[in-house]
């Protein structure tokens, strides 16, 4: 993820943006590679296996985010425990991902760029008229062709690739780019998008990642490390217990858990998630939870106040 990759990839979506739309019918003739005139239709749509594999390389991508996420629902349900994954890692991940191939995609451009998909227009059996990718006013009016969100989620493990060990991190990058090319092609054999829609998808995803992988471990942005996300998480997650917990209050809670990791505010936080959860225990042992609930906030109450209200 250096200035020189930015550069060439840049340059690639240069030339190929300038000889697609002087010779927009190059998009056609890629496309009709995968036609077959006989059936009046793209043959992969036709086979079960070809969709698994196309579902199945969505999971593929999801599964390099999954563990950023489980890692944050895990914090905002037990605020005391550390990230099981890096703090930087977590913003780095889930938001490059909901970037590429969520906003831009299919929240943006697909929702409004008018392009028909391969196999809705007239050249291969369909009803609309084909359009360059740079006219937004194609026929298609919701779910449209440009750009693919499918390539952008595949291009997009571009992003983990960029945190693997340097010495393993050339082959993580080569293995994205065929795994995001490979996809992008099975989408163009399904008819669902021309070529220019998958290369696209391919730059707005290494854009959104070469930008946020210079913000946070190039640059270093003090609001992304790994502390500073420690924190804004553990302040989400106190929120919950009835915004009580004022941002002072939060570090303080905090300087005395680097301090002491045993100390009182284990049974504070112990009272928090028990407050938060006595509708459920209710029914139970409901005098040990009162118990528990009390204690807690007597050791609340010597972290300050605005944390000790979340028990009371």
């Amino acid at each position: 993820m250096n200035r020189t990759g930015l550069f060439i990839a840049l340059a690639l979506w240069l030339v190929i943006a300038i000889v697609f739309a002087i010779f927009p019918e190059l998009d056609l003739k890629l496309a009709a590679l995968f036609y077959d005139s006989a059936i009046a239709g793209f043959p992969l749509q036709q086979h079960g296996w070809a969709a698994v594999i196309r579902d199945g390389a969505m999971y593929i991508a999801w599964a390099f985010v999954l563990p950023s996420i489980l890692a944050v629902i895990l914090k905002l349900i037990r605020p005391s425990s550390r990230l099981l994954v890096s703090g930087r890692a977590v913003v780095f991940l889930i938001l490059t991902m909901v970037l590429s191939a969520g906003v831009l995609t299919n929240f943006s451009f697909k929702a409004f760029w008018g392009r028909p998909r391969p196999v809705a227009v007239t050249e291969f059996g369909g009803a609309s008229q084909f359009v360059a990718w740079w006219d937004p006013r194609g026929e298609c009016k919701r779910n449209c062709s440009f750009f693919s969100g499918e390539g952008a989620t595949a291009y997009w493990t571009l992003a983990p690739a960029a945190l693997a060990p340097p010495q393993w991190r050339p082959l993580a990058y080569g293995a994205a780019l065929v795994f995001g090319t490979a996809t992008g092609l099975w989408r163009m054999a399904f008819g669902g998008h021309f070529f220019t829609d998958v290369t696209f998808a391919g730059l707005v995803s290494f854009i959104v990642i070469w930008l946020f992988y210079a913000l946070i471990y190039r640059r270093q942005w003090p609001a992304f490390s790994d502390a500073a996300v420690d924190r804004w998480l553990t302040r989400l997650a106190l929120r919950r217990w009835r915004g009580a917990a004022s941002d002072a209050a939060v570090d303080r809670w905090l300087a005395g858990k680097q301090r002491d990791r045993t100390g009182s505010e284990d049974l504070a936080w112990e009272a928090l998630e028990h407050r938060g959860g006595k509708r459920k225990l209710r029914w139970t042992k409901g005098g040990t939870v009162r118990k528990r609930l009390a204690r807690g906030a007597r050791s609340l109450s010597r972290l300050g106040p605005g944390i000790g209200s979340a028990a009371g």
